[in-house]
C-alpha cells in the first residue's frame, strides 16, 4: 500500500505517537532481519573500499604534490569517524598503491570502484525491497544499471560533502588572514566551520534520501529532500561511530584476540554499523508511511460509517 500511494510529507505524523513509530520500527527491524542484512552490506562496503582507494591513489599520484594537502585533510576527516587502528591499515594500503600510480590505473580503478560499489547498492536494493514489503519486478540488467547510476549519484553527493568541509576550512584560513582582530575573526571562523559541517551533513542526508527513493522498486515514487529516516540514519551513524571509537579507546582487545587481523575486524565492524544505520533509516521511513496510511484509512472508514443516510425527497 505504501509503495502505491507514498505520503506527501514524511514529517507529518498524522497524530501517530512517536513511541508507536519507534515500537513498530523495532518490531520491523527484527522481522526483516536487518542485523544480518547489515553484515552483508558491511562485507560489500569493505569489498568496494580497496578498488576505490586504488582509483583515488592513482589520481593522487598523477596530481603529485598538489594533492598532499587534500590528502591530509581527507585523512583528518576520516580519523573523526574511522577507528585509529583501522585507519592505519587503510592509510598503509593507500600509500602502497600510490607508489605505482599511472594513467591506466585511473580508468581501471574507476571502473572497478564503481562496479564494486554498485554490488553493495544492489544488496541495498534487495534489502529495501524487503523493508517496503514489495517484490522487485526489474530485470537483472535494469536493476544493475539503476544501481550503477545511483552509485555515481552517491559519489557526487559524497564528494560535494567533502568539498563543503574543504571549503569551510579554506574560508576559515582566509578569514584568519584577512581579519586580524580576534573579536571578529574567531566568531566568523566558528560560524563558517559550522556552516561547512551543516552543509556536509545535509548532503549526506541527501545521499540517504536518494538511496531510499531510487534503490527499492517502488511502484510510485515521491521525492523528499530530507526524510526523517535519513536524519535518523545520519545522527545514529555519527553517535554509533563515536561510541565505537570510545569503546575501542578503553576496551580494544581486537589486536590481542585476532592479531594482525584486528584492524580488518574493526574496519568491518564500522562498515557493519554504517550499513545498519542505513537500513534502520529506511525501515523508519517505511513504518512512518505505513502508520500514516493506516490512520488515513481509519479516518476514511469512520467518516463513511458515520455519514447520515441519504433522504429521498418526496414527490
Amino acid at each position: 500500500m505504501v509503495s502505491l500511494s507514498p505520503a506527501k510529507s514524511l514529517w507529518d505524523l498524522r497524530d501517530v505517537p512517536a513511541w508507536e513509530i519507534a515500537k513498530r520500527t523495532w518490531k520491523a527491524i527484527l522481522e526483516d532481519n536487518l542485523f544480518s542484512r547489515a553484515a552483508e552490506l558491511g562485507f560489500y562496503f569493505l569489498f568496494a573500499l580497496f578498488p576505490t582507494l586504488f582509483c583515488a591513489s592513482a589520481i593522487l599520484g598523477l596530481a603529485a604534490r598538489s594533492a598532499a594537502k587534500i590528502y591530509d585533510h581527507l585523512l583528518a576527516y576520516m580519523a573523526l569517524m574511522i577507528p585509529n587502528s583501522a585507519l592505519e591499515m587503510v592509510v598503509h594500503t593507500f600509500n602502497q598503491t600510490t607508489a605505482s600510480a599511472s594513467s591506466g590505473k585511473i580508468t581501471f580503478g574507476l571502473v572497478t570502484a564503481i562496479w564494486s560499489a554498485s554490488v553493495g547498492i544492489s544488496a541495498v536494493q534487495e534489502t529495501l525491497n524487503a523493508v517496503y514489503k514489495i517484490t522487485d519486478r526489474r530485470s537483472y540488467v535494469k536493476a544493475r544499471i539503476q544501481a550503477i547510476g545511483l552509485t555515481m549519484l552517491l559519489i557526487v553527493t559524497v564528494s560535494l560533502s567533502l568539498a563543503a568541509l574543504f571549503g569551510g576550512d579554506f574560508l576559515v584560513s582566509w578569514v584568519h588572514l584577512r581579519l586580524h582582530g580576534r573579536f571578529m575573526s574567531d566568531p566568523t571562523a566558528i560560524f563558517l566551520r559550522i556552516c561547512g559541517w551543516a552543509l556536509a551533513a545535509c548532503l549526506l542526508g541527501l545521499s540517504l534520501s536518494l538511496t531510499y527513493c531510487w534503490a527499492p522498486d517502488l511502484r510510485k515514487r515521491r521525492w523528499h529532500w530530507i526524510t526523517p529516516g535519513a536524519a535518523l540514519g545520519i545522527v545514529g551513524w555519527l553517535l554509533a561511530s563515536l561510541a565505537f571509537r570510545v569503546y575501542l579507546n578503553f576496551f580494544n582487545t581486537y589486536s590481542v584476540t585476532y592479531g594482525s587481523l584486528g584492524a580488518v575486524i574493526i574496519l568491518l565492524m564500522w562498515f557493519y554499523i554504517t550499513g545498519l544505520m542505513l537500513l534502520v533509516g529506511g525501515e523508519f521511513n517505511s513504518e512512518l508511511e505505513a502508520a500514516a496510511m493506516e490512520v488515513k484509512l481509519d479516518r476514511e472508514m469512520a467518516q463513511k460509517e458515520g455519514a447520515p443516510d441519504r433522504i429521498v425527497p418526496a414527490a
